[in-house]
């Protein structure tokens, strides 16, 4: 068995193709945020007729349990460098004007070894723009201009490095 690399977080790509764009890449995404999936956990009290030490139980003990509840995806933060393209805009303006449930796209993050091989896979599932930002100016500046797009994702799941899904 190989040892495992660790992989460095300046060594990933994220595709998103968007409807009607004739971009070859709608964005050059510099930073990728908030990739993050939890469980619900439901707590359920009980009130069981046990006994406390030797003595027997008055009115019984409250027994708490941990259940699995539902899973949710947090909404992505994508940092780009901005170009003269008005694509993320579009699709933004696309899903204020009411046109959202045609707007939902998937995507995959990938990420690399410092070989340049794909290692870790993550897929984000049902995703459209819930904000947009354009990073603040400064005349005497000489940072990149940067966008920023917020995007609810429905799901969010870790996939082979192949982009097939793990059993």
């Amino acid at each position: 068995m190989e040892p495992f690399e660790v992989l460095t977080n300046s060594r990933f790509y994220l595709e998103l193709k968007l409807q009607g764009s004739n971009d070859l890449i709608d964005g050059y995404f510099i930073e990728c945020q908030g990739f993050k999936r939890t469980q619900e956990a439901i707590e359920v009290a009980e009130v069981t007729p046990q006994k406390w030490g030797g003595k027997p139980a008055q009115s019984g003990r409250v027994i708490r349990t941990k259940l699995p509840g539902n899973t949710k995806s947090e909404n992505i933060t994508l940092r780009y460098g901005m170009t003269i393209s008005p694509t993320m805009w579009k699709w933004f303006r696309m899903v204020e004007q009411g046109q959202w449930a045609k707007q939902f796209r998937d995507g995959d993050l990938t990420i690399y070894n410092q070989a340049g091989e794909v290692q870790a896979r993550f897929r984000f599932l049902g995703a459209w723009p819930v904000s947009y930002k354009v990073g603040d100016v400064k005349a005497d500046g000489s940072d990149f201009q940067v966008e920023e797009l917020e995007l609810a994702v429905e799901e969010f799941i870790r996939v082979k490095p192949d982009g097939n899904e793990y059993t």
